[in-house]
């Protein structure tokens, strides 16, 4: 019994040591966004907001992220006016690589959406929502990044599939 310990302890000890030798870390990011996208149907509209990102890698190149966005505005339907109110909360995958002071980078990233119009009488629709694309950072001094990103952005509100694109910029901070 005290070789079974010995053995794994012994394995335990050289994993850790490899484990470390993976550079971890992160990159938080928050910015401006601007979204052109169809609120319904044919009806594309342009909401300005925010984005925010967490990415934790677990590999040099390849991390986890989740984004969080909220997108406002107004749309004119059939001469009334409505606000418009949108936020999206997606995770997956993100690949990247750093070279000297750029890092591009690809993500797919899938979640939920939710959207409310409000013009007297207010509706609202939440539902599945999903986004591919990438972006750059450029190294501006330390760990401070300015980041450009564009995002191709799906949702199904009011059982009707909409496709959008997404631009985000800001400054990220890796760790």
């Amino acid at each position: 019994m005290q070789k079974l310990w010995n053995i794994v302890l012994l394995i335990a000890i050289l994993t850790s040591g490899a484990w470390a030798q993976i550079p971890t870390g992160g990159n938080v990011f928050f910015g401006y966004s601007f979204e052109r996208a169809p609120i319904v149907t044919a009806d594309t509209t342009s909401l300005n907001g925010w984005d925010a990102s967490l990415e934790g890698k677990f590999l040099p190149w390849i991390g986890l992220v989740a984004d969080i966005d909220g997108h406002y505005g107004n749309h004119n339907y059939n001469g009334v006016t409505a606000n418009i109110t949108e936020h999206d909360a997606l995770f997956g995958p993100r690949v990247s690589v750093s070279v000297t002071r750029f890092r591009p980078f690809a993500e797919f990233l899938v979640g939920v959406g939710h959207i409310s119009r409000s013009r007297g009488v207010s509706d609202s629709s939440t539902a599945f929502a999903n986004a591919v694309g990438g972006g750059l950072d450029y190294r501006i001094l330390g760990p401070l990044t300015i980041r450009g990103q564009l995002d191709w952005v799906t949702n199904r509100f009011y059982s009707h599939t909409q496709n959008g694109v997404r631009f985000s910029t800001g400054v990220a901070l890796h760790f």
